[in-house]
């Protein structure tokens, strides 16, 4: 099983050697064994109690000769801010949402179950996606504890993605979903060292996912090969009515990305590196130029360095845009759940946090909550005029400039910083590398993949380029995957002296 593609599962379901009911119970065993005990990673926040009775579904029709797709009858995690209609909570990771039971599916994941996905749990979180505190320590919230990279244990595993990611690194599932406002896809992929694409927004319905920002929140598929996270997002795309940003994909979405893994589909693409982007660590950046190089001898032409200044200049529009939208969006979801929901609005969580302190806050605090507290609605200039800025350096003035004036089919970067330790007492550290703001503020689609490792600590590469243009990445990112072959399965180390004993 470890290790195992959606492809292998789905041949061994057509040979008859596994059907989806022991692949679940092998997946418990397994998440048993390294999630609640052994190396306990702390991935996954529930466990799903209809995970057999769904399987048993889909062993019944695959027995019928009804098969739905590439996904019928593979189990996947889902991140603990998206709806389920079911008998698991959707919490955020917070203690103020326990026990609110939403009365729908999200879009998503009533999109994944129609292709056969078998829901097998929800994934920890940095609370509320990362987005209460500016001493958070990513991957910890009050539900759910702290999770733990499964390549070295006291490294962070990124977030707010971080259960999903740790997840599909340390094969607890085939994939999973997670969801990314300013990094928290593929900061997580890379951390884990797995694939993520962090979508056009847009292109992924977010009705039903607990929000921070309708102009860049989006979900997407995480996955230990681009081939998974392709089949992932096909099953994801679909127009919804009740989020009109999927409207614009209409034309552009597709049901199936498979057709664009092409081996050889770096030949004549034209690259740029946005060198600003690489790490200070001058053996992490030789690991980023030979990855260059492997895109070099596959055929690609490299423009370097093709730098995206702006992306210093938008912190505080991106900020201010943030506290803004998170207020009117999070009370707009909120009051979705009705009457009986734990909490109304921000200010009750606001409340609550306070309230029971102990236990939500014992580490840092909610000042990201109070600050969005305090603004107005989204008819104020201030939020019109950071929205603007935002998106003009990061589209026209970032991205789609650099694209036009270098003729180029994709930017790549670092992915993010090398894993940092796990700080619950001062917070994340600030790391080195990573320039993939750009595409978050901008809304454009992004791509991560293993590139090497240092010390056990995995390092990713990023894909990124205008909107819409998700076959484009995959194609580049595949054939650059099949080409460095550089995922590494997690050996659950305890710390990085244990890669090296004379360290």
């Amino acid at each position: 099983m470890e290790e195992f593609s959606i492809s292998d599962l789905q041949e061994k379901f057509q040979k008859g050697d596994l059907t989806s009911h022991r692949l679940v119970e092998m997946y418990f065993e397994r998440i048993e064994e390294i999630d609640r005990s052994g190396p306990k990673l702390n991935a996954i926040i529930e466990i799903n109690p209809d995970a057999l009775a769904i399987a048993d579904a889909m062993d019944k029709e695959r027995q019928s000769g009804h098969v739905r797709g590439p996904l019928h009858g593979i189990p996947i995690l889902i991140k603990d801010n998206i709806n389920t209609h079911d008998r698991m909570m959707t919490t955020a990771g917070s203690l103020a949402l326990l026990g609110s039971m939403p009365a729908q599916d999200a879009f998503l994941v009533a999109r994944l179950r129609m292709a056969g996905a078998i829901l097998l749990g929800k994934t920890n979180l940095s609370e509320w996606a990362n987005f209460r505190s500016t001493r958070s320590s990513s991957g910890w919230s009050s539900r759910g504890g702290q999770t733990r990279n499964p390549h070295v244990l006291d490294r962070t595993p990124c977030g707010s993605s971080s259960g999903s990611g740790a997840a599909v690194a340390a094969n607890l599932c085939a994939a999973a979903i997670g969801t990314e406002t300013n990094g928290s896809i593929i900061c997580p992929s890379q951390a884990n060292g797995i694939v993520g694409i962090k979508p056009t927004v847009g292109l992924v319905s977010r009705t039903g996912v607990i929000p921070i920002s309708h102009s860049q929140d989006t979900a997407g598929p995480m996955a230990r090969s681009v081939a998974d996270a392709a089949i992932l997002l096909g099953a994801m795309t679909g127009v919804d009515a009740q989020d009109t940003a999927t409207l614009s994909s209409q034309e552009k979405a597709l049901l199936d990305y498979t057709s664009f893994l092409d081996a050889a589909g770096l030949q004549g693409a034209r690259i740029g590196v946005a060198r600003n982007g690489f790490s200070g660590n001058p053996r992490v950046v030789k690991i980023l130029e030979d990855c260059v190089d492997i895109m070099e001898k596959s055929g690609a032409e490299i423009i370097d360095p093709v730098n995206l200044e702006n992306e210093s200049k938008m912190w505080n529009a991106e900020l201010q845009v943030l506290l803004y939208e998170f207020k009117a969006d999070l009370n707009a979801y909120l009051a979705s759940l009705g009457s009986d929901a734990p909490v109304h609005n921000l200010a009750e969580v606001i409340a609550f946090n306070t309230q029971y302190s102990d236990r939500v806050m014992p580490y840092f605090d909610q000042e990201r909550m109070q600050q969005a507290q305090r603004k107005r609605d989204l008819s104020s200039k201030q939020y019109i005029n950071a929205l603007a800025r935002a998106q003009r350096l990061t589209r026209q003035e970032g991205i789609d400039a650099a694209l036009e004036k270098y003729q180029l089919d994709a930017i790549v970067s670092q992915s993010g910083p090398l894993p940092w330790l796990i700080d619950l007492v001062n917070g994340d550290a600030d790391g080195d590398g990573g320039g993939i703001s750009s595409p978050a503020v901008a809304g454009y689609p992004c791509i991560t993949v293993p590139a090497g490792s240092y010390f056990g600590l995995p390092v990713g590469i990023s894909f990124f380029a205008g909107a819409w243009q998700e076959a484009t990445l995959i194609r580049l990112a595949y054939a650059f995957e099949q080409a460095a072959q550089a995922r590494m399965a997690p050996r659950f180390l305890p710390s990085v002296h244990a890669e090296n004993p004379a360290a």
